[in-house]
C-alpha cells in the first residue's frame, strides 16, 4: 500500500469515526477542553458500556486521547485543528469565513456559481 493510500485509509477511518450522532457530541464537548468519561455518559445519556464503545472507536481513530487521574479517566481532543474544521461545517461553504478567504470573495454575502 502506498503513502497515499495509507492516509487516505486513516483519514476514512477518522470520518467514519465522526459519523456517528453521539460521537460527534462527544467531540463537540471535548472542544471545551478535558472531560470525565461520566460527564460524556451523562452527555450522551446511554450506559457506561455504550459511552466507552464511542470512546475506544474515537480513541482508534486518534481523534481523542485519555489521561487517568485517580480513578477517573479524563478525555481530551488529540486533534485540536478538529474544532476549526467543525466549526467550519455549520454553515454553507459560500458563508464560511475560511472558504470565502480561500476563494478570494472581498464578500461573504456573495454566492460563486461552479
Amino acid at each position: 500500500m502506498d503513502t497515499t493510500t495509507q492516509h487516505i485509509e486513516k483519514q476514512a477511518q477518522l470520518f467514519k469515526a465522526l459519523g456517528h450522532p453521539s460521537r460527534l457530541r462527544m467531540v463537540h464537548f471535548l472542544k471545551g477542553g478535558a472531560r470525565c468519561v461520566c460527564e460524556l455518559q451523562e452527555l450522551i445519556g446511554s450506559d457506561m458500556s455504550t459511552v466507552s464503545r464511542h470512546l475506544s472507536v474515537l480513541k482508534n481513530a486518534k481523534i481523542v486521547k485519555d489521561e487517568k487521574k485517580g480513578t477517573n479517566v479524563y478525555y481530551s481532543l488529540a486533534l485540536p485543528c478538529l474544532s476549526a474544521f467543525l466549526e467550519c461545517t455549520y454553515d454553507t461553504p459560500f458563508r464560511r469565513k475560511c472558504c470565502v478567504e480561500s476563494m478570494g470573495i472581498a464578500n461573504g454575502n456573495q454566492e460563486v456559481e461552479g
